[in-house]
């Protein structure tokens, strides 16, 4: 009998300490890291799934990676056309309700890729099924690059943190306020610094921006590749020229995560100039101040390249 009551009371002694836990909470990329660990602050702090120069879009995890995902009490992530790495660790889960999918988020907007010659893939132009999978994929997930989308992402986290730990809420919810005060000031530093540059036409190198763009009023006229998994072939590649030659192109620009040599070549023998965009924060510390020096950081990208000569 005694043993019994021991047992138990080792049972219920472990159940209590697991509830006042701080809650075990992954985050893919180091932008929704960022925005989750302004949230946890004074809390806990999240794990980051993805760091230094990796792409979700040519990511494979580690066993390692795959079992804190299974154990974690709050998995977030962008979409599981952005993140397809995670799908088979999220599966394992058996509990969607413990996934945050912030491209679900109310108020997230999400624009389909563009449409044109210089737009395209070879693989567009030998044709395609145009399924509900595929015309999903076609959208741009990169939405945290919109820092009023990052206001309603800030809520989402919050919410989902105060229902798994509400003896936390009241913190989660002073911290998220004072992020998104944070985000408006942001918001309105950048309208500022990119005003200069607004309608000079440049050259991405995938469609990843849609969402800076249009918050700031900013023209890409073409990308070097649809799919960044895939190299462009040829014919893409001549489009993309008489593209950056025709419509006067101010600067094509490449990304850490991919081979740079592309955009050397493309902008060889032409007046546009080379320049380079992190839509993820390579090289940045993560933690709560990730996601701000990230997008001052794009800014400073675009204006490196783009802006007037003196």
């Amino acid at each position: 009998m005694k043993i019994r009551h021991a047992l138990l009371a080792a049972v219920i002694a472990a159940f209590a300490s697991h509830a006042g836990a701080t809650p075990q909470v992954v985050a893919t990329i180091k932008p929704i890291h960022s925005l989750t660990a302004g949230v946890m602050n004074g809390v806990g702090e999240p794990e980051l799934l993805l760091s230094a120069g990796d792409s979700p879009h040519t990511y494979s995890m580690r066993p390692s990676e795959a079992r804190a995902v299974r154990g974690a009490d709050l998995v977030i992530r962008i979409s599981p056309h952005m993140e397809a790495f995670l799908e088979r660790a999220i599966e394992a889960r058996g509990d969607p309700e413990t996934v945050l999918t912030l491209a679900d988020v109310e108020g997230v907007d999400l624009p389909g890729t563009r449409s044109g010659d210089a737009w395209k893939s070879d693989h567009d132009h030998a044709g395609h099924g145009h399924d509900h999978s595929h015309a999903e994929q076609r959208r741009d997930y990169h939405l945290w690059l919109d820092p009023q989308h990052a206001v309603a992402l800030t809520d989402a986290i919050t919410e989902r943190l105060a229902a798994i730990d509400p003896d936390n809420a009241e913190h989660y919810r002073e911290n998220a306020a004072a992020q998104t005060e944070r985000l408006k000031a942001l918001d309105a530093r950048l309208k500022e610094r990119l005003e200069p540059i607004r309608g000079r036409p440049y050259v991405v190198f995938h469609d990843a921006y849609q969402h800076f763009e249009r918050r700031y009023g900013l023209e890409a006229v073409g990308a070097v590749t649809v799919n960044p998994e895939q190299p462009p072939g040829a014919r893409h590649l001549q489009d993309i020229r008489g593209q950056i030659r025709d419509l006067g192109a101010v600067c094509v620009f490449s990304e850490p995560q991919f081979e740079p040599a592309i955009v050397r070549s493309l902008v060889r023998g032409l007046d546009a100039r080379g320049g380079e965009l992190d839509p993820l924060g390579a090289g940045l510390e993560p933690g709560p101040d990730a996601y701000f020096k990230l997008l001052e950081r794009l800014a400073d990208g675009f204006l490196d390249c783009l802006a007037e000569d003196e």
